[in-house]
């Protein structure tokens, strides 16, 4: 820690001017995207995810806001492959940003394609996303089985020396994936990615997302992630990245408490007028939360709701 920034954090061996990074999802996989997200003031900028071609997603409609304050989306892991990378690590030098490739593919081999180009390029490290919960075959069906999460993060591992951080889902092997996920290499997990669900339009009787089947985020899901991060801290103390409907400090914090290191952002930018103003907000929140509690730094946080 920065003498006079008890913000600062080392996640999976990365420097963190602050715990506040964006999450994997709508934004990242153009340079434009990139900028913007510099702009809004994250200590780490975390692509779309990338697979090694050109992927195309599914038909409108992809997105739904909820009543709730939540999102329902189902874009099907749409990008242009993983030769967008080279351009997005130069756009995100020009800031000085570090930049995490979230990396996704249906085979091991896959996942070490992106991740070898990733490094090759200059990434600060790979995000395994082992936890879509709408793309088949590119996603739940690995994260849910924890075997096959050791052996994409184990073979990753082997190909590449920047850091491997695994993104897993909601499964009723969550604890059994991320100690696998841990034992293939991982330096840090990133809890939890997006819930599977659907909604259907009364009026037609049909399901409104043209995949049926889509990702929940936002508010609905942020007690689940609590709870996934709570458990997995208390078994494990390694390093977690929290992420499922932060929109505030206290979001934040209360992800912190329960064994967080650092939080990723979402659904709430697509909601705020000006994420930077949020980001600035959460900053300040956490600033005074810390001092409040008396804690000098966000590493004495880590996983206090377990020590009372």
């Amino acid at each position: 820690m920065t003498q006079g920034n008890p913000l600062e954090v080392v996640v999976a061996g990365i420097k963190l001017v602050h715990p506040v990074m964006n999450a994997s999802g709508f934004l990242g996989y153009t340079k434009e995207h990139i900028r913007r997200l510099a702009s809004y003031g994250f200590s780490a900028i975390v692509t779309k995810t990338i697979t090694p071609y050109p992927k195309k997603g599914y038909e409108p409609p992809i997105i739904i806001a909820l009543p709730n304050g939540g999102l329902l989306n189902a874009v099907g892991l749409e990008n242009p492959g993983k030769n967008c990378i080279n351009d997005l690590v130069e756009e995100s030098k020009k800031f000085g940003v570090p930049i995490i490739i979230s990396a996704g593919g249906s085979t091991e081999e896959e996942f070490m394609n992106v991740a070898i180009e990733a490094e090759l390029r200059g990434a600060s490290a790979v995000e395994l996303n082992l936890s879509c919960p709408h793309a088949k075959g590119y996603g739940i069906e690995i994260g849910a089985d924890p075997q096959k999460v050791f052996s994409v993060v184990k073979n990753v591992s082997s190909v590449i020396k920047i850091p491997v951080i695994a993104k897993l889902g909601l499964s009723d092997k969550i604890l059994d994936s991320a100690g696998k996920a841990l034992e293939g290499g991982a330096k840090a997990l990133t809890l939890i990615n997006t819930v599977k669900a659907m909604t259907i339009d009364v009026y037609t009787l049909k399901p409104i997302l043209s995949n049926i089947f889509g990702g929940l985020s936002g508010p609905p899901i942020h007690p689940i992630a609590v709870r996934v991060i709570y458990e997995v801290y208390k078994e494990y103390k390694t390093d977690i990245i929290g992420c499922g409907g932060v929109a505030s400090w206290e979001d934040a914090a209360e992800f912190i408490a329960a064994g967080a290191k650092a939080i990723q952002v979402g659904t709430a930018i697509a909601f705020h007028n000006n994420p930077s103003e949020l980001v600035k907000s959460m900053l300040k929140g956490l600033r005074t939360w810390l001092y409040m509690h008396k804690f000098k730094s966000i590493d004495e946080a880590v996983g206090a709701a377990q020590k009372v």
